[in-house]
């Protein structure tokens, strides 16, 4: 054979692979596209249930702000003073008052649930007051539901607070001083507290947000290990490096459509911050998906079987969201949890999301969680190709 043709039948060959690796990627991304819409429980989880979240998870978050909290207060002193106190704690928009007789009253109710914490007015406050001594009032909620708890510390501090500058503005104008000075003089640093990202301080703004990156990866995690699991055991599942690619791209279009739902349209509806670098959050979610979608594939051969995904999956959700830093700080968790909670791409998803959509963060000052998501998609793919290559030698084995 001359050298020239020599040549023709390399380049020949060369193009015909090029092609058919093409081919192995774009033909499993097809078929996988097909494979979600043939398989109704996979769909159910891959693009239903993330929209219904989407639409119902922040519905109980929907007032934001909690107001009308039950209360108790005792007052055993029965002054001017603090009929007052009492007037102005239940003209607050934060409480709801009860009168109780004593503090044994007031801890049933607050143990069957009937008021979330009391406030007591010693005997003798006015008379304190009056002689110029240190006056305390004490304030108890119920440490178990830390919002309620809130409500009650801050609705009664408000009152006794508002009571005790008009107790000093009327001494010092007893003084000689003038009104105005007298009401300047008693805060002298004014105190104005403005929430930067999260201005209505509502608890479905600060949860929500978050959540919703744990709903794309549990549901996209299942979502994928369900229907890897299907294939195994249809023994449809070996295929090339670009083939898994194809695979891998086709489940990420997928949640990546529902991220820009919740991006552009879920948290538009809910009046939650949004948007403040939404080229950052597209970037995420090009990053974010993919992994997800490896680490399915990885837990799909693993487990081989379909159902066994959502039986183990389904109970993981909370303690990944615990342990991502977001509700609790990362710090003050156990030693081994702050090293392995780096292995589930939440941990920085969830924090990087947030900063990116709401804080308005740019890329460069999140590049941590871009680096680490890209971090565990190299050492998710590399398992997946590991995982991949024993189950040939072994099928292979199996064959001689």
């Amino acid at each position: 054979m001359s050298r020239s043709s020599h040549h023709n039948v390399s380049t020949t060959a060369a193009d015909s692979k090029a092609h058919s690796s093409s081919q192995k990627f774009l033909g499993n991304f097809l078929q996988t596209i097909t494979d979600v819409f043939s398989d109704k429980g996979v769909l159910l989880l891959l693009m239903i249930a993330p929209i219904i979240y989407g639409f119902f998870y922040p519905w109980p978050y929907s007032t934001e702000v909690v107001n009308h909290v039950p209360v108790g207060i005792i007052d055993n002193d029965n002054s001017n003073l603090s009929r007052t106190i009492v007037r102005y704690a239940s003209a607050s928009p934060q409480l709801d008052t009860r009168h109780f007789l004593n503090e044994q009253e007031t801890k049933e109710a607050m143990w069957s649930d009937e008021i979330a914490g009391y406030m007591i007015i010693p005997s003798g406050l006015e008379q304190q007051v009056l002689s110029g001594k240190a006056a305390y009032v004490s304030v108890l909620g119920n440490g178990g539901y830390f919002l309620l708890n809130k409500n009650v510390q801050m609705g009664f501090l408000t009152a006794v607070s508002t009571v005790s500058a008009g107790i000093e503005v009327k001494k010092e104008v007893a003084q000689g001083a003038y009104l105005a000075t007298a009401a300047a003089n008693t805060q002298a640093v004014p105190l104005e507290i403005t929430p930067l990202y999260n201005q209505t301080e509502g608890y479905g703004a600060y949860v929500v947000p978050a959540v919703s990156i744990l709903i794309l990866q549990q549901t996209l995690l299942i979502a994928t290990a369900m229907l890897i699991g299907t294939l195994y055991e249809q023994r449809r599942h070996t295929t090339s490096v670009r083939g898994w690619l194809g695979r891998i791209a086709a489940l990420s279009m997928f949640s990546f459509t529902v991220g820009c739902f919740y991006y552009g349209w879920a948290f538009e509806l809910h009046h939650y911050p949004r948007g403040q670098n939404m080229l950052g959050s597209l970037l995420f979610l090009l990053l974010f998906c993919p992994t997800v979608a490896t680490l399915g594939c990885v837990l799909g051969l693993w487990f081989r079987q379909r159902e066994r995904s959502m039986q183990i999956l389904i109970f993981s959700s909370l303690p990944m969201f615990f342990v991502s830093g977001y509700p609790w700080p990362a710090n003050q968790l156990p030693e081994f949890l702050q090293v392995i909670r780096w292995l589930i791409p939440t941990t920085p998803a969830i924090n990087t999301s947030v900063q990116l959509n709401q804080m308005g963060a740019s890329v460069s000052q999140v590049a941590t969680g871009f680096y680490a998501l890209a971090a565990l998609w190299v050492c998710y793919f590399v398992l997946l190709m590991l995982i991949r290559w024993h189950n040939s030698v072994k099928q292979d084995n199996a064959l001689l």
